[in-house]
């Protein structure tokens, strides 16, 4: 008799042959000017239920170049593993052709010259296309949005989360869960939450006084598809409090809490559920680790940390999903559920080639009535780039470098410091820089760049802190986004230390002089989780120093050395 672990196995590797036949076709399609929508929809329907998920959209309503990142460090048990693989290293693991579609899609490597070939990517009215498509071959499918919806853009801060909101509302979710939207402060979040039609979902989201769950926020969901009874259980974003400012949601707590995700799998599945979903914002390294420690749990979205993965991960009999970031990917997964149990299941991360994939006209004329308030503001030209602008890798990216040259030069610091976020799209060499594509960058909630003064040891301290959220052995203690970029200052990192020992060779580069740990440092910055902080905001900051070069050019960053990976 086979096991429902051999069961899993045995899809796990028709799905890894059904996604690479996949991303191989549309190499070869796309090398012969053929690739269509219907070979990019295409999908052999299988088993009676099937799941959408779209998860880190940060508010981009419209296509956009998104670059995917260059370096990202797995340590411990992650050492090595998906989703820290690159680059040609990535093609290699997945077979993806040199030049393909694909390699533009999920790796970084010559992204400007494929990039002008293939175009720009996501867009909503796209999304909701292919969401669409889904639903005609399977009207009863179930769409999740695993969070970072309302943040991210111009008219995202302006409409306080509306214009999201009202787009989303009109793509007809059944449920999302959280993390940035919290920043839009308690009262703001509870007023849009509670004219959701959708379900708001997050088992770990408390009541900071009482410690209990938040009644605002759902444990999770029942559905009845494919004639199955389906549980989603909403997991938001776990560290809020240490990440983003505590001020701004002062009533609510969050944490892992895998006891209580234990319970709530237990009570659904006394409650009959045949097929439990988790919608997770907890990041993938820790939803691998939830998958170890909670029995029960049939399929993780996973969220957050904005991988994209053409197959899934199963750990013991959990898969997970990465669906990538910023509208550029749908995944649609297909199970086979019989007896209670999930027997099999097929698997397409589609990638939303804007210049392929048609828009939804009702769609795209709800996104052009959201911006119409905003469309001077958003196409205003402000300079032009002569590098490619990105954001993402571990260390670096040559948008948060322009940052820091504009932190330094316009708030006359010596050092800079920019938030090792993950959102923001990219902008190819040879680009105007508009108006809209700052704000794609900053925006957010508490954007104030603040100057102010620090010692050697403090900046050390701040530097050590960043590097155990991200480079801690146990992903349970990786509380952050990426490294906090720097600027007019040179280090070293050994990610392979332990706390207080990672930050070596701290450097001023203006003066080639060794940080002094008495000497004090005038640092500007932005994003501090800080009450009251003052100063301008981030994006007037960046548009001012852009128009003054009028054309910028970033050079190669090589100011961190890092070492032990």
């Amino acid at each position: 008799m086979i096991s429902r672990r051999d069961f899993l196995q045995v899809s796990m590797a028709a799905s890894a042959l059904y996604g690479a036949s996949g991303f191989g076709n549309w190499a070869r399609l796309a090398a012969q000017q053929a690739l269509t929508q219907d070979q990019l929809l295409q999908f052999d329907t299988f088993g009676n239920v099937s799941l959408i998920h779209v998860t880190d959209i940060h508010a981009q309503l419209v296509p956009i170049f998104f670059r995917e990142p260059e370096v990202n460090i797995g340590v411990g048990e992650n050492k090595g593993a998906v989703p820290h693989v690159t680059g040609a290293d990535f093609r290699r693991l997945y077979g993806i052709e040199d030049g393909s579609p694909s390699h533009y899609a999920l790796s970084y490597d010559d992204f400007s010259s494929l990039g002008k070939a293939y175009g720009k990517v996501g867009g909503l009215d796209r999304v909701a296309t292919v969401v669409n498509a889904i639903r005609a071959d399977r009207p009863d499918a179930i769409l999740l949005d695993g969070g970072d919806t309302w943040h991210g853009s111009m008219t995202c801060y302006k409409t306080a989360g509306q214009d999201m909101v009202n787009v989303m509302n009109a793509l007809k979710p059944d449920a999302m869960t959280f993390h940035w939207e919290f920043t839009l402060g308690s009262a703001r979040v509870q007023e849009l939450v509670e004219g959701l039609p959708f379900a708001a979902l997050g088992q770990n989201i408390f009541d900071a006084e009482w410690d209990e769950p938040a009644e605002l926020f759902k444990p999770y969901e029942f559905f009845e598809r494919g004639g199955v009874k389906i549980a989603v259980i909403g997991q938001a974003f776990p560290y809020m409090p240490i990440a983003n400012p505590r001020w701004m949601f002062p009533e609510y707590s969050f944490g892992i809490r895998d006891e209580n995700m234990q319970a709530m799998v237990d009570e659904v599945r006394a409650e009959g559920a045949e097929l439990v979903v988790c919608l997770s914002h907890n990041g993938f390294d820790v939803d691998k680790k939830m998958a170890s420690k909670v029995t029960g749990i049939d399929v993780i979205l996973s969220g957050h940390t904005h991988d994209a993965l053409p197959e899934p991960v199963l750990v013991g009999e959990t898969i997970i999903i990465a669906s990538g970031s910023n509208g550029k990917f749908v995944s649609r997964v297909d199970l086979d559920v019989r007896e209670g149990r999930m027997m099999g299941f097929r698997h397409k991360l589609i990638p939303i080639f804007s210049d392929v994939i048609a828009p939804d006209p009702e769609m795209s004329a709800l996104i052009e009535e959201q911006r119409a308030p905003f469309k001077a503001e958003l196409s205003e030209v402000i300079g032009r780039t002569e590098s490619l602008l990105y954001r993402r890798g571990n260390f670096n990216g040559s948008w948060d470098d322009l940052i820091c040259d504009a932190l330094i030069s316009e708030r006359e610091a010596d050092i800079a410091m920019s938030p090792g976020v993950r959102w923001g799209p990219s902008i190819l060499p040879g680009q105007d820089i508009t108006r809209e594509d700052i704000w794609n960058v900053t925006s957010m909630t508490y954007g104030q760049a603040y100057r102010t003064e620090m010692t050697g040891e403090f900046i050390k301290v701040i530097l050590e802190d960043v590097a155990d959220n991200i480079f801690n052995p146990d992903p349970y203690y990786q509380q952050g986004g990426d490294m906090v970029r720097i600027g007019g200052m040179g280090f070293a990192c050994d990610v392979s230390k332990p706390q207080g020992e990672r930050i070596t060779k701290m450097t001023l580069l203006k003066t080639g002089e060794a940080i002094d740990a008495a000497k004090s440092y005038v640092v500007a910055g932005w994003a501090s989780v800080n009450e009251g902080t003052e100063g301008p905001q981030i994006w007037d900051v960046v548009e001012s120093h852009i128009r003054k070069q009028g054309t910028v050019t970033v050079a190669p960053n090589n100011s961190v050395e890092v070492t032990g990976i």
